[in-house]
């Protein structure tokens, strides 16, 4: 499974994302800018840094059921993603 985030001036989008729990899956970021990217969830130690324009992707472990929230530490009023497992 596959998903693709976009980020505009620390914005996500989609802001939610609904998978399934306890399966790995793949999210490519898009970092349309204007400055850079810090996606990050502390929990499960994941951290990705993208510079404005550039196009990255990660695969996530299987995830419990339940929200999981992964922020843009450059933004992290405006840029939060909700990752819910069900």
């Amino acid at each position: 499974m596959s998903y693709v985030i976009e980020v505009t001036d620390g914005v996500f989008a989609p802001k939610r994302l609904d998978v399934p729990a306890q399966m790995r899956f793949k999210i490519e970021l898009v970092n349309h800018g204007p400055g850079p990217l810090e996606f990050e969830n502390d929990e499960m130690n994941i951290e990705k840094v993208l510079g404005a324009g550039a196009r990255s992707f990660l695969v996530l472990p299987p995830l419990a059921p339940g929200k999981h929230e992964f922020v843009d530490e450059f933004n992290p009023v405006t840029g939060v993603l909700e990752i819910h497992a069900r």
